[in-house]
């Protein structure tokens, strides 16, 4: 004779421990997810906004063999310090010249010509960048 054995019924007795173990570990993974994804948000804001000195050039003339005039407008916070950073570029993309200008003025505007010096003729001149202090 054989004995069958009766198991209890399916959902009747609330989950498995699986099933638990599994659902908490969704909740910590969520929780996480979002936790990382604010702390990114965080650091992404506070580089774009922490930016208080930024410019743009607006014009250059690369006529002269040993130098290039670079109209350079720079928009910062008033009574902010910094410095930008020039290159000067010839035509095989080589760097010729390159000049640190600091701006110190109260204004939260400034339209300055720069003069950067090239050790040879030059056909570009780009913003490598500013930094404020």
């Amino acid at each position: 004779m054989s004995t069958v054995r009766e198991g209890l019924p399916e959902g009747r007795y609330g989950r498995s421990a699986d099933e638990r173990a599994d659902r908490r570990l969704k909740a910590v993974g969520s929780v996480l997810g979002v936790l990382l994804l604010a702390l990114v948000g965080w650091f992404g804001y506070h580089y774009v906004a922490g930016q208080d000195v930024s410019a743009e050039v607006i014009k250059f003339d690369a006529s002269a063999a040993d130098r290039v005039q670079v109209h350079l407008e720079v928009r910062k916070d008033s009574g902010a310090t910094g410095s930008c950073t020039l290159r000067a570029l010839a035509e095989d993309g080589g760097e010729v010249g390159r000049r640190d200008v600091r701006f110190d003025q109260p204004a939260d505007r400034i339209d300055e010509v720069v003069s950067v010096r090239t050790t040879r003729q030059a056909t570009s001149a780009e913003l490598m960048g500013c930094t404020s202090g």
